[in-house]
This record gives C-alpha cells, structure tokens and sequence, in this order.
C-alpha cells in the first residue's frame, strides 16, 4: 500500500507538469486561419515559378520552407498532398515564430491569421518592427509599418487586406479557393483556367 501511494503521488506531480505545458502548446490554427492565407495563396498541384521566377508549390510552399518543391516538377501531387504539408509547415515552421513575438499578449483570432499571413509570405515576423508598434500602443506607426512591406507591387492588396485584418477584423476568406494549372515551358501559374474548391472538408482532413 505504501508503494502504491508513493506511486500515485508521483504520477499526480508529473500531471501536474505536464497538463500546464500541454495547454500552452496547443495550436492556435483554426479552418478560418487556414483559409484565409490559402485565399491569399492559391492552390497549385505541381512545381512553377511565381513572380519572382522562385520554383514553388502547392499553397505559396517554396524550398524555403525545408520541404523541396523540385520533386513536384512535371509530376503534380494529390489536393491531399497539398493540404497535409501545408499544415504541417504551418505548425512546425511559421506558427511557431509568431507565438514567440507575441507571447505575453492575446490576439484575436484574426490579428493572429493576419500576423501568420505575413510570417508565411515573408518570413520576418521576428524583424519587422509593426509587431513591437503594436505592442508599445503606436497603432497608426504599426499600421503604417506593416504596409511598408509592399515589394513586389504584387504583394500590395495581399498586404492591405493583412492590414484590415489585423487592424479591423476584416476578414477576406470564404469556403472555396482557386487550383490555378501551370502553363508550360514557361512554368507560370495559368490563372485564366483556374478553378474554384470548396477546401473546408480538406482542411478538416489535414488538421485532424
């Protein structure tokens, strides 16, 4: 009985460590997240070149990312494919960056979509100096900083529409997305022959 009730209390102080670390670990992706930097996005089921002639894949993935895009070249994946890495990437590479910049501080679910949009696109949530306006209270300074980063001239309405997000709530998402085919041998996305999905079952999917 006495070894027992040792155990039992050492299974209880090991709980007690564990359940706290659990629960601030826990994801903050939702399908609304998700949704929204795929309708920034788009979706491509094979290897192209974006604007700036970087060979990318699937959902804005580029070998940036530790997952190598070339494989995809003349051999297009599966939606599922798609899906699965691109959450995968989301949790283990760009969430991650973005929880430590605003640890300590509660965001909405959109000010978090919009932070991890720009994080996906850019990389630089850690360097960009918006987060630490917004945090000091500067809102129209960090408003303003975060619209600097408009370069190519491509990027500018994705970049507003973070802004109205982080800023104001706005959502620019819904249920469906574009699957854009690759024009050959120039490898640019064909966004005259794209198609519209519904991608909420498959962002179900991937994110059980």
């Amino acid at each position: 009985m006495k070894h027992e009730t040792e155990l039992r209390a050492l299974l209880e102080r090991a709980l007690a460590l564990v359940e706290p670390a659990q629960a601030q670990t826990a994801s903050p992706l939702t399908i609304r997240v998700c949704q929204e930097l795929i309708e920034h996005e788009g979706i491509v089921l094979e290897a192209y070149r974006d604007s700036a002639c970087v060979w990318t894949w699937g959902i804005g993935v580029t070998d940036r990312s530790g997952h190598l895009v070339g494989r995809y070249k003349d051999a297009p994946s599966t939606i599922e494919r798609v899906f699965e890495i691109f959450v995968w990437l989301l949790e283990n590479v760009y969430v991650p960056p973005v929880l430590r910049e605003f640890e300590g501080y509660q965001l909405t679910e959109a000010q978090f979509a919009a932070a991890l949009s720009f994080n996906y696109n850019t990389g630089a949530i850690g360097s960009a100096s918006w987060p630490n306006l917004w945090k000091l209270g500067k809102i129209d300074e960090a408003r303003a900083s975060f619209l600097s980063w408009r370069k190519p001239v491509s990027i500018i309405p994705r970049r507003e529409k973070e802004v109205a997000l982080f800023f104001e709530g706005t959502w620019s998402q819904d249920d469906l997305a574009s699957v854009i085919p690759v024009r050959k041998p120039s490898y640019r996305p064909n966004f005259a022959e794209a198609v519209q999905i519904d991608i909420a079952e498959h962002l179900r999917r991937a994110m059980a």
